[in-house]
């Protein structure tokens, strides 16, 4: 199968383009070329790369006939952000047998009403990255119901692995919270500490990504949550951090106000953002489906990530530190 990977560098083409090759896929790369995979690995060699600035090229209308002129079997769509440009590469794509596989967000969902969150029981999304990214859903949706190009959309929770530093247990990406944690200092948490977070490892997502490229007919149409089968709680999250010092977590609960008056903005910005959805997500639609196994829980997800930057000595954390 011949398959066009539009932004391929990043946290799931880091590990979906080597995952394609090993399967016998023929692949070609769709990157800025500013950047290079999280992880090294031998199958990069065997893949061909078109550079391509997709922003530039959607404001000149030419990146959707740049992606079609290819005649991939399947088109996967990693960098695709609002429903224009959304929109114009469906358009390009009409009249050919390309499956196009979107990259969505688990934010297309908003606040959880229900747990765990399934396709059918998700609540309207909020702010513009969700509402951007469950509009593009919807309109794949309805261009594949309508026989025109063959569509599905995966939405990823947050995605985790080696080389970046994951979702914090507050939330956001202050690496602070886990030297604090490691090293016995009292943590202030916003709320209760029993707000959720769907973290996934990259890998994973990768791998549902895989299977709906590799069961067209069935993936057709549709669209999935891709999130470990377990979600961590902030308290959950620093009490496992901790552990990995050899230490119990000292927690504070505070006000929101509180919070925000003792952190800087845009990580309070980012736990608001993540903490006031709290969402776990069900894992059995896309199991069910296509097959769907993802390999990592949610505590063994940000302990693969944590571990690859206690390693190489991206934290402040002692000696004693093992994820």
């Amino acid at each position: 199968m011949d398959i066009v990977v539009i932004g391929a560098t990043g946290h799931i083409g880091t590990f979906l383009v080597p995952r394609l090759v090993r399967a016998g896929h023929r692949v070609t790369v769709v990157t800025r070329g500013t950047s290079t995979p999280y992880a090294d690995a031998p199958e990069w060699e065997r893949v061909e790369r078109i550079t391509a600035d997709r922003e530039q090229e959607d404001r000149d209308g030419t990146f959707g006939d740049r992606i079609a002129a290819l005649g991939a079997d399947a088109v996967v769509d990693l960098v695709c952000f609002t429903l224009d440009s959304a929109e114009q590469l469906v358009r390009a794509l009409r009249g050919s047998r390309t499956h196009l596989v979107h990259c969505g967000s688990i934010w297309r969902a908003g606040v959880s009403h229900v747990l765990p969150i399934t396709e059918e029981t998700a609540t309207p999304p909020f702010g513009e990255y969700g509402t951007q990214k469950d509009a593009i859903a919807r309109m794949l949706q309805q261009e594949t119901a309508d026989g025109g190009v063959t569509t599905t959309s995966i939405h990823p929770g947050h995605i985790s692995g080696p080389g970046w530093l994951p979702i914090g247990p507050l939330g956001n990406l202050d690496p602070s919270v886990i030297t604090r944690l490691a090293t016995g200092e009292t943590v202030e948490v916003p709320g209760l500490g029993a707000e959720s977070m769907a973290h996934v490892h990259a890998d994973d997502v990768a791998q549902l990504f895989q299977l709906a490229v590799e069961q067209r007919a069935a993936a057709a149409g549709r669209a999935f949550f891709a999130t470990a089968p377990t979600a961590l709680t902030m308290r959950g999250y620093a009490h496992l951090v901790a552990s990995w010092a050899g230490r119990e977590a000292r927690l504070e609960s505070v006000s929101w106000d509180r919070f925000r008056a003792t952190t800087a903005p845009e990580h309070a910005d980012a736990s608001w953002e993540h903490l006031s959805r709290s969402q776990v997500f069900s894992t059995e639609e896309p199991q069910r489906v296509l097959g769907y196994a993802p390999a990592y829980t949610a505590s063994e997800t940000v302990r693969d990530a944590l571990r690859w930057q206690a390693v190489h000595g991206d934290l402040d954390v002692p000696e004693t530190f093992r994820p």
